[in-house]
């Protein structure tokens, strides 16, 4: 049996998104740019998904930018506004301690250049960053804050539309981004309800094409390119367009809309369900995050006295796909930056957390698979475990 439980490093490409892209991987092949027929066709296929994000956005079509994902779109968004700072001293950003590697190395390199002031917010021990040690932390020189919508390894959900109100109250502008990576597929991405002025998110994480993203940019931000030669997008991001995966990205954000709350609501009963029944079959585990305050896809559950790299190897070997954490950095043996700031720094239970991430597609067949399998792993492992209590 193969069960694919790991929806927040990818999801699958729905039929209803292949479809639409297949016309501009075929008979509409043109260029955007060009000034000819074959080039309108194309231009038609991204004026239009531009539309279809505007609407999901509630934003206007020319302020959605496409980017190639959410990594070059959280770049653009924090080295861009950098970039275009003209004041005198030292511009200062805000951003939580437990942000994707591509926001955090971003701010990291700034810092590092000597282009900008860091301030790091840790969350409380369900990941949630406060509200007040956000508006604490700002300073005369601060110009950005970027806070994630939904923890990728844990699913908190973050406080941005209470943040957004607090920072249109102040006299001082400061440009607010979040990633929305992991919240596009099920919470409410209104850019009016959010008070953001920048947001992300990628296609392959909403069941649409890899190498696609958006960064939505509030015409009112005084924002530069980071990569130079054509003048596609607004002149923000030179290079040709992906009209098949833009495309795609479209049908994506259309699909979401269509989608009812009911799927959503199944999705959180089997994550609770899963939950439960780790709790009850397996001893001496323990939930990260906030069961409460969580999106519905995500569940990050530390095995005490096991590596879950582990248990992910053998869950592989039984058909079972989940992750130890960010996909992104799947490939380190450093504890996961989230699993520490939410544990002070806890490496052991770091090390034995194991996230499952849910879709649309996932059965209670599925989680009751895992369930049969995931107990005796566990035992199994914990006989040879140098770690005991």
């Amino acid at each position: 049996m193969k069960v694919y439980l790991d929806n927040a490093a990818t999801t699958q490409l729905d039929p209803q998104v292949l479809r639409a892209m297949m016309p501009y991987l075929k008979g509409s092949f043109g260029n955007p740019m060009s000034v000819h027929q074959f080039g309108a066709d194309a231009l038609a296929g991204v004026d239009s998904a531009r539309e279809q994000v505007a609407d999901f956005l509630h934003c206007a079509p020319r302020e959605v930018i496409f980017t190639s994902g959410a990594t070059e779109s959280n770049n653009l968004a924090l080295k861009g506004i950098i970039d275009a700072y003209k004041g005198d001293i030292l511009p200062h950003i805000i951003i939580s301690a437990i942000e994707h590697h591509c926001v955090l190395e971003t701010a990291q390199y700034l810092e590092k250049k000597k282009l900008a002031e860091v301030s790091y917010i840790k969350p409380d021990r369900c990941g949630i960053i406060a509200v007040k040690d956000v508006l604490a932390s700002i300073k005369k020189n601060t110009i950005l804050i970027s806070l994630m919508y939904v923890n990728n390894e844990i699913g908190s959900i973050q406080p941005i539309a209470e943040i957004g109100k607090k920072l249109k109250k102040l006299k001082q502008k400061i440009y607010f981004h979040t990633d929305a990576v992991q919240a596009a597929n099920y919470l409410n991405c209104d850019v009016q309800k959010l008070g953001v002025d920048l947001l992300s998110f990628s296609g392959h994480k909403i069941f649409g094409p890899k190498g696609v993203g958006v960064l939505y940019v509030w015409q009112g931000v005084k924002i530069n390119k980071i990569q130079h030669g054509g003048e596609q997008e607004f002149k923000l991001r030179a290079g040709t367009h992906n009209v098949p995966g833009i495309v795609g990205l479209g049908k994506a954000v259309e699909l979401i809309k269509k989608r009812s709350k009911k799927e959503s609501q199944k999705i959180k009963a089997l994550r609770d369900y899963l939950w439960l029944n780790i709790n009850k079959k397996i001893p001496k585990v323990m939930l990260n995050g906030d069961n409460k305050n969580t999106s519905p896809h995500i569940l990050n559950v530390s095995f005490k006295n096991i590596e879950g790299e582990g248990i992910l190897i053998s869950l592989d070997m039984e058909g079972v796909a989940v992750s130890t954490g960010s996909a992104c950095s799947s490939g380190s043996l450093e504890a996961s930056h989230v699993m520490l700031a939410i544990s002070r720094g806890d490496h052991l239970r770091a090390h034995s957390s194991v996230r499952f991430s849910l879709s649309h597609h996932t059965k209670k067949t599925d989680i009751n698979y895992l369930l049969k399998i995931l107990p005796s792993i566990v035992s199994d492992l914990r006989k040879i475990s140098p770690f005991k209590d």
